[in-house]
Order: C-alpha cells, then structure tokens, then sequence
C-alpha cells in the first residue's frame, strides 16, 4: 500500500463488499452469512489490517483501559494477580494502568480520580493481605473487582482464595506420610489468613481423628521467629513429627532451628509451609513443600469478572479460588 496505512475501505475493496458490510464482518455484528465474513477477514489478513483503536472505542463508547491498583509496593502478591488479570484482559483486547498506593489511602484517592479522568472501563484493585477493606471512594460511575482482599461491601464483587482449605490439604498430605503429632506455627493470632489456616488445620486433624501437638504458636512473619518457634516445640514437644507452618518464611525458619536441635528433615519431622513462593520455598534445605495460593488464578478470574461486568453490568458477589499444594522433598513419607 506504498507505506499508507491500510483502512477498512481497503479491506472492503479486495473482499468485494461495502465498507459496511467489512467493520460488520471485523467485528463480529450483523447477520452475515460465514463465508462472507471468511472472505473479510482473508482480506485483513492478507493486507495486515490493524483495527483501529478509536474507532473501536468511538463505536462502542468504551476505551478498552482498566486501572489495577496495588497496595504492595515489593510486589510479593500483586504482581502474580496483575499477570493474571492481564491474561484474562488480553483475551479482550483492554489494557492495565497499573497504580502502586503503597498502602496508603490518599495516594488511592488520588489514583481513583486520575483513573475515572483517563476513564477507564473499570478497577481491579489488589490487596496483599486478606481482611475485608473498605470500598473505593469516588469510583461508583465504572465496575470495580476486588482481588485477594475482599471489600467490605458484600455487595461489592470479591476475588477471594479458600485458605481454610488450603490448610487442610496441607495437613491430609501430612497424614497421608504417616505423620501423626502436628504442630501449627504461624502468623499474628489478629491476622485473617491465620485464623483461616489455623480453622483448616483443626478440621482437617479432627477428620483424620487427631490432636494438634498444643495450641497453635502465633508470630510473625520472619525466619526468626521460626527458629524461635522450633527450638521451644522441641523442647516441649519432643514426639512432634509435622509442622505445618503459616508461610513458607516461617517455614524455612523452622527448618533451620529444627536441624540445630539435631532433628533430620524430613526423616524425622516433616515440614510444609504457604505461598510456593520460589525464592524461599526452593532455596530451603530441604526444598519445601507448601501450599500455593494461586494468585495468578485469582487475577484471571478477577480480570474475567471485570469484563463480564463491563460488557453486562456488576458480577455482585463473593468468588472463591481453590489452593493447590506442591509437593517436595521436606514432606517426604516417614
């Protein structure tokens, strides 16, 4: 085409119909017979036709944009969710303006208000920790998801994972390897996810008709901690031979205050942590089994809710993502 960008009246010339007929057949409108469309779409093909973007937005009032608000400015929870909206958002031809609050709540504002400006089709907002937070202010003219941390509003729409659940695998895996005194070290007693691991981990122990080895051992979220926390379960729980613990950080604290108090892994204690986060989970001696969260699915579903709700109206409503637990050497059979 001599370097001119090529236009639907080009692509309409060389299928021989109207212009009309062309945009019709490119976007899927219309009542057109198949080959018609074939013959289109051969055409845009073969003369490597790109849609136009204003166009595409003039014609149906919407910018194929979406704004993705992260509250974790490192990126340990936001980043697998951003990806997987974006897998979901690729599929519809929208694009992400990704905005780092850094937890803070007049940066959000402001995010939200630059965000309607730019006017996005909806908000994909992501948290990094799982208790319920309040609803966007000044975003109720576009849809708004919320992923990993649930908003207050139940009805709102929420992308949420099963961490009870996720905590019963765990432990059932840990029974399945004829382990039978497990111990729980874990997070802040205050914290969500701990409380939802801690219930998954009761009910997954009464079921296989056990005890945990005494009251769950709340901390932080650091490697110190458990170190701390092994060297006291051994001394008062010397026949331990499980530890599920809260994260996959706590696990490898765990894994080096065990093997200190002369306990082999995993022959003699078997050790599973959360999160399947790489750089943790794979350097721990042994490698470390652990509950994945899926984040990345939480980020695809809550990209697909968005779509659905920009195209047909809100998708009210909590909506849950299952765990999966990967396997390695650190929960080997006893």
């Amino acid at each position: 085409m001599g370097g001119r960008r090529v236009g639907i009246v080009d692509v309409a010339r060389r299928a021989g119909v109207s212009v009309g007929t062309a945009s019709k057949a490119l976007n899927g409108r219309g009542q057109l017979r198949s080959e018609t469309r074939e013959r289109v779409r051969l055409a845009a093909h073969e003369l490597g036709f790109v849609p136009s973007a204003v166009a595409a937005s003039l014609l149906s009032g919407r910018t194929y944009t979406v704004g993705l608000i992260m509250t974790d400015h490192h990126g340990r929870f936001s980043l697998p969710i951003l990806h997987g909206a974006e897998d979901a958002l690729g599929w519809g031809e929208t694009v992400a303006f990704v905005c780092d609050t850094r937890d803070d709540p007049i940066r959000e504002q402001h995010y939200v208000r630059s965000l309607i400006r730019r006017r996005v089709d909806g908000i994909i907002v992501a948290g990094r920790r799982t208790e319920a937070r309040l609803p966007l202010v000044g975003a109720p003219t576009v849809p708004v998801v919320y992923a990993f941390a649930r908003s207050a509003d139940p009805e709102d729409c929420s992308v949420v994972v099963d961490e009870a659940a996720g905590a019963v695998t765990a432990v059932e895996h840990l029974v399945r390897t004829g382990r039978r005194h497990i111990a729980h070290v874990t997070g802040p007693h205050g914290h969500a996810s701990v409380r939802a691991r801690v219930e998954g981990t009761h009910r997954a122990l009464r079921a296989a008709g056990l005890d945990l080895v005494g009251e769950p051992w709340y901390g932080g979220w650091s490697e110190v901690w458990g170190r701390f926390a092994a060297a006291a379960l051994n001394r008062a729980h010397p026949e331990v031979d499980a530890v599920f613990c809260g994260s996959d950080v706590i696990a490898r604290g765990v894994a080096d205050g065990l093997r200190e108090n002369g306990r082999r892994l995993p022959d003699d204690v078997a050790l599973v942590g959360v999160d399947n986060w790489a750089p943790v989970a794979e350097a721990c001696r042994p490698p470390l089994s652990t509950v994945d969260l899926n984040l990345r699915e939480v980020g695809r579903v809550a990209g697909t809710l968005l779509l659905r709700a920009i195209e047909h109206g809100p998708q009210a409503g909590l909506h849950t993502v299952g765990c999966r637990l990967v396997v390695r050497a650190s929960s080997a059979p006893s």
